[in-house]
């Protein structure tokens, strides 16, 4: 059932899962977080700050093995499988720390680990990319290891969606549709890779606010809330009307754990609490307390 998350007192935290595809770790992530406002600089960033789904294959039973964040080593011994044989149910986003030009993608689709795994499970054979206006549809073919995909014109954003249209599917219907990795490259230079792939643990507590909450009209939303799998957060103001209004951008760290989250802002740290209640659709965070205006108020987990 949709939830909500209140947040009392509270400000960013960030969410930062990492997951692998080996076993759950329980640590927690410890950072403090110090707030700055500037101005959004003209494609800055490039560092990848999230992959995330809204479903996967065993995601209650064994979180860690199909988890979204596998999809950013560029290995084969991860991969994001769907939640069931029908991909279309699902959705998968990726966010960087500001906005990036794409000009190819390399993709390896299926579960790659090795012949067998390739076979059993379904692969993905149509894509369609997506970022604001922007969007492309294109097909791999049925065979192991990276497919490049070139975006001409490239694409530029801060925030990625890819669907899964279509598939080749596996001797049994049932089984899940797989990828193993989305590597973003820009300029021949890879965005993601293999070293990420100590940084890609997976923590279940961070794990529910990975990924980008929206504020503003419905289907059309003017801010951003962006939490990474690093332990870092992202603001951003967008405006539709650069002429009467300045982008923003609040970035940060954060604290989180079972129950508690802590976060700092302009040197002065505060202790959250949240609580579950339902929303209308997906899920909505509250922010609230002493925090920079900007931040406060309701924001959702679908745009």
């Amino acid at each position: 059932m949709p939830r909500t998350w209140n947040l009392a007192n509270g400000e960013i935290f960030r969410g930062i899962v990492r997951r692998m595809r080996m076993r759950d770790s329980g640590w927690t992530r410890r950072v403090v977080a110090g707030v700055l406002l500037t101005a959004v600089p003209a494609l800055a960033g490039g560092v990848v700050g999230y992959a995330q789904a809204t479903g996967y294959f065993k995601q209650d039973s064994r979180p860690t093995l199909y988890q979204p964040l596998g999809l950013l080593d560029a290995r084969d011994a991860t991969a994001w499988c769907s939640t069931s044989s029908d991909p279309l149910n699902d959705l998968l986003s990726f966010g960087f720390d500001g906005p990036v030009t794409v000009e190819e993608l390399k993709i390896t689709t299926g579960n790659n680990f090795d012949d067998g795994t390739f076979q059993a499970f379904a692969r993905a054979r149509k894509f369609r990319l997506k970022s604001g206006k922007q969007s492309k549809t294109f097909d791999l073919e049925d065979s192991r290891g990276p497919q490049t995909v070139s975006l001409s014109p490239p694409m530029v954003g801060a925030r990625f969606t890819l669907e899964v249209l279509d598939q080749y599917p596996a001797d049994d219907p049932d089984q899940p549709v797989c990828v193993s990795d989305v590597v973003f490259v820009d300029a021949g230079k890879p965005l993601n890779g293999a070293w990420m792939t100590t940084k890609l643990k997976y923590d279940k507590h961070v794990s529910l606010v990975m990924g980008t909450w929206y504020s503003g009209y419905d289907k059309t939303p003017d801010r951003f809330l962006s939490f990474n799998y690093d332990g870092t957060f992202r603001y951003s103001f967008e405006p539709f009307d650069s002429a009467r209004a300045k982008e923003k951008v609040v970035e940060g760290k954060y604290d989180v754990g079972a129950g508690r989250l802590t976060v700092t802002v302009g040197g002065k740290k505060h202790a959250l609490k949240w609580s579950k209640d339902p929303a209308k659709k997906g899920f909505v965070l509250k922010l609230e307390g002493d925090l920079p205006e900007d931040l406060k108020g309701e924001w959702r987990s679908q745009p």
